[in-house]
């Protein structure tokens, strides 16, 4: 299994976080069903053309934090997460990517008033898009 993680080597956030990261959007969006298995750290590390010790901080970390569990000579599968935590990993991951839009407008010299009228445009038309649902 080949997982849809994309790595940015100009960013300032650890390749170990970015891989943990993805994976928690993947099993929080549910594109990633508890029990699934995960590819191996020597194969994702490949996979992904890097070291084979950032992939397994990464993996350590998920297991710390509940998403995912190794068993011993069977693999790592994603763990059956509470609920609590999946809508916490949905909501920071919606700000982070917010967070992100409001940092190049600014960059863009908008003001936040300004920044607030687009959103709220760019939401009337996503509802009238998904016809008024939301």
């Amino acid at each position: 299994m080949e997982l849809p993680v994309h790595l940015s080597k100009e960013s300032r956030v650890p390749i170990y976080h970015q891989i943990a990261g993805q994976i928690q959007a993947m099993i929080a969006s549910g594109q990633l069903a508890p029990g699934a298995p995960l590819p191996s750290i020597r194969t994702l590390s490949k996979d992904l053309e890097i070291s084979a010790i950032t992939t397994r901080r990464a993996y350590q970390d998920l297991e710390l934090e509940g998403f995912i569990t190794t068993i011993q000579g069977k693999g790592t599968f994603v763990a059956k997460v509470e609920e609590g935590l999946i809508r916490s990993v949905k909501i920071k991951y919606v700000q982070q990517a917010m967070e992100k839009s409001i940092e190049s407008a600014l960059q863009q010299n908008y003001t936040f008033e300004e920044i607030e009228t687009i959103f709220a445009e760019l939401i009337e038309e996503l509802k009238m898009k998904k016809g008024g649902k939301g």
